[in-house]
């Protein structure tokens, strides 16, 4: 008996004084899981989870970081399934409003702001999805410390991520082992990299690591400041949204990556060349821009000038309806501190204060390459933020032997765009889709990221 009483007590000091916890995975899961959403549909034959995992411990500057995890249909044993992380950009964006909600997510808010359809091709029907909001201060992840805020740049991003996967990974120990992927877009295109150059390397001389990391893929991404300038000027001249005088003055102002900030001429340029364009919706050059689109879009003050971060403003209010209502907010076990604060899509303060960002991503690409993951780079073809030719001048730097040539890929008998396999890298575009591929071509995307994981080309065939 006085042994029992020994440990109790050891336990209990150690749980008030080192602030371990009692809760088993399992007691957190069931804490965590989702009964049912606001103006979802009924038996909808998944399971969801949502809430907090803290990645920084410090006393009074703590960061928790909110996630919202999608399981595949019961019908489809979730349990075989991969687990993929999705990561949306900006920086300053949140996965929640973007990837969960009008993209990849199981459900789409509609317009009155209160209720939710299915997603037919969501990506929950082939993996287990994991939305996170990242870093802290961007969707519902909150920092303790406000100046946290103003300090965020890419390797602290990359390193609170990581800790949130040790975490996660701990509060779903079934996920342990299991197949893992991350996918992004837009900005996450330093994001997926140097998260999973992380994961690789803390891999490394474990036999059987809990995160099993097998390969990333991303969409429409910032990857090498150089290549990114010279292609979207590029695109914008032979797309006519530009005149010949103006894409001239940009490829002898802007500075193409040479430096963090573009130069006071490079700036005159771009107002200039935004002029040209007119009222258009850059990330989607073919379609409507919604109404009032100039006024609500806000610019991007760094090295992409061009790039606003909301793609569409119409989408992004029914999430500014839909995730600020009370109800939602506690179905989902967000905002659990009760600051009286208005949810946004993206947050201007972190977005604008952003600090470090390394000009390329290439060197990372070559080395994960060498390490014989899973790579694949996707490109909606009528993007002009961060467009086609822009990722194809990345990639041609990377200098691959090629496998398979350029080649249509086919979705009942129409091209769906076109692909070419390089000796450790994939290249596909998508054929009329916008910087949101799975936004403007749901089932195209859904293919690609299908063939993704099976590790298989595109249907070439009509």
């Amino acid at each position: 008996m006085g042994c029992c009483c020994t440990r109790f007590y050891l336990v209990l000091f150690l749980s008030f004084c080192v602030g371990v916890s009692l809760a088993s995975p399992i007691e957190d899961q069931r804490r965590d899981r989702i009964t049912e959403l606001p103006g979802q549909p009924k038996n909808v034959g998944f399971a969801q989870y949502s809430g907090y995992v803290s990645v920084n411990e410090e006393s009074g500057t703590g960061r928790s970081l909110f996630y919202w995890l999608v399981e595949a249909p019961l019908s489809r044993g979730p349990r075989s399934r991969p687990l993929v992380l999705w990561l949306n950009g900006g920086p300053g964006c949140s996965s929640i409003a973007y990837g969960a909600s009008e993209e990849i997510g199981p459900f789409h808010i509609r317009p009155d702001g209160k209720s939710l359809y299915l997603n037919p091709y969501a990506w929950n029907n082939v993996a287990n999805t994991l939305f996170l909001d990242s870093p802290a201060g961007v969707g519902f992840s909150y920092s303790n410390k406000t100046t946290d805020l103003y300090t965020f740049g890419d390797q602290k991003t990359a390193e609170d991520t990581y800790t949130f996967l040790v975490k996660w990974f701990e509060r779903f120990p079934q996920y342990k082992h299991r197949e893992f992927y991350i996918a992004g877009e837009s900005y996450a295109g330093h994001y997926v990299p140097q998260l999973a150059q992380i994961v690789y390397q803390k891999n490394k001389g474990i036999k059987n690591p809990d995160i099993n990391f097998k390969g990333f893929m991303v969409g429409n991404a910032v990857t090498d400041d150089y290549h990114d300038y010279v292609g979207t000027f590029e695109y914008w001249w032979t797309h006519g949204l530009i005149s010949d005088s103006t894409y001239r003055m940009l490829k002898i102002a802007c500075d193409f990556g040479s430096s963090q900030h573009p130069s006071v001429q490079c700036m005159q340029a771009l107002r200039v060349a935004t002029v040209e364009q007119g009222n258009i919706d850059p990330y989607s050059i073919y379609t409507q821009p919604c109404n009032n689109t100039a006024s609500l879009r806000r610019g991007l003050k760094g090295r992409y000038p061009w790039m606003s971060r909301a793609y569409d403003p119409c989408t992004e209010r029914y999430s500014d309806l839909y995730f600020n209502r009370p109800e939602v907010q506690k179905a989902l076990h967000a905002n659990v501190t009760g600051i009286p604060y208005t949810w946004k899509a993206c947050s201007d303060i972190v977005g604008n204060y952003w600090t470090d960002s390394p000009l390329s991503m290439l060197p990372i690409y070559q080395e994960l390459i060498n390490a014989g993951l899973r790579i694949w780079v996707y490109s909606g073809d009528t993007d002009a933020v961060v467009p086609v030719t822009a990722t194809r001048y990345s990639i041609d730097a990377l200098k691959l032997p090629t496998l398979i040539n350029w080649y249509p890929w086919y979705d009942n008998g129409k091209v769906g765009g076109w692909s070419q396999v390089y000796k450790g890298l994939t290249l596909v575009t998508i054929r009329g889709a916008g910087h949101e591929v799975p936004l403007h071509r749901p089932r195209q995307a859904f293919i690609l990221f299908s063939s993704f994981l099976e590790d298989k080309s595109l249907p070439s065939s009509s």
